[in-house]
């Protein structure tokens, strides 16, 4: 436990005392999130904190890295991707243009093949009738494993809409997909969960209602990636039927939120990549909440789905 805890401690206090500069830094290059008629906040705010988080996560990732040798070199490469592309969208958005979204999800689906490449894969399930371990064909667990990374990576993204949202919801799964590990003894996962829980920790100590500084594109795509990550090398592998229900129901707040806008910006004939504001944190708000309700009321949404996910973790473990 001392060495989950000075992980967590170390990436919670690069990510604090980088985004000040980093912050001054956005302010200097006019790397801000001006005002929109979408948008909540009604004054620039500086939009780098993803450098923060990147740094927080892989300086740690780095110094545990006797944990997580195996697939080290393509879970840092995939997120170099994640961030560099995320960056160029972010400054896009920065001068009031919209970056074209089929290169983004192009590296976004590389950064994911990568990480198939690496072993990280969804091969199959344990049948809960006769214990025998099903494998999955190779096209399967192919195509599974890159649509599971690419959609949660995405719709982390697409949650990204008030000030706390998106590092609350990360935060609340980081520890969830944590405590898996711990009961299925999966190091790695583990390690993994704990440096991304400190660096998000870090981050939302800036951006919790007034937001000083936003992660903008990179940071959200960047949590989301590492958690799709960690729940495919921890809570998915050697998965039983009654199990491969526990990440999803640890991320099931953005997953079906995001379902529910694809569908219904398909069938109005919209373009599903081009923002507005249907996710859930916008209706609410059309209901009559504040934001910062909006916020509690989706992290207690999601609180519940992660303690449900542990007491299928309970009920599967006998």
């Amino acid at each position: 436990m001392f060495l989950y805890f000075l992980a967590f401690t170390i990436s919670l206090v690069i990510v604090l005392i980088t985004i000040p500069p980093i912050r001054k830094l956005a302010f200097k290059i006019d790397f801000v999130d001006k005002p929109s008629k979408r948008k909540i906040h009604k004054i620039p705010v500086p939009q780098l904190a993803s450098i923060s988080i990147f740094l927080g996560f892989f300086i740690t990732f780095w110094i545990f890295n006797d944990q997580i040798r195996d697939h080290s070199i393509p879970i840092f490469m995939g997120s170099l991707l994640i961030i560099g592309i995320g960056l160029v969208d972010d400054w896009f958005k920065t001068k009031g243009k919209e970056f074209p979204a089929w290169p983004k999800a192009a590296v976004q689906l590389l950064a994911a093949v990568l990480i198939y490449y690496s072993g990280i894969v969804f091969t199959g399930f344990t049948n809960p009738m006769s214990g025998e371990y099903i494998i999955l064909p190779t096209f399967l667990q192919f195509a599974l494993t890159v649509l599971w990374i690419f959609g949660v990576t995405t719709v982390i993204n697409f949650m990204d809409g008030l000030d706390g949202l998106t590092g609350g919801i990360t935060t609340i799964s980081a520890i969830t997909l944590f405590i898996v590990a711990l009961f299925k003894g999966q190091q790695e996962s583990a390690i993994l969960s704990i440096i991304l829980l400190g660096t998000t920790l870090g981050y939302l100590k800036y951006n919790k209602p007034p937001a000083k500084i936003y992660m903008g594109d990179a940071g959200a795509t960047f949590l989301g990636y590492m958690l799709a990550i960690i729940s495919l090398n921890g809570a998915f592998k050697q998965a039983t039927l009654l199990s491969i229900l526990i990440p999803i129901l640890v991320l099931s707040v953005p997953i079906f939120d995001n379902l529910y806008v694809i569908i219904k910006r398909f069938l109005q004939g919209k373009p599903i990549y081009i923002a507005d504001r249907s996710q859930i944190h916008y209706r609410l708000i059309s209901k009559g909440l504040n934001p910062k309700q909006s916020t509690a009321f989706i992290f207690l949404l999601s609180t519940c789905f992660s303690l449900l996910a542990i007491i299928v973790l309970l009920i599967d473990s006998f």
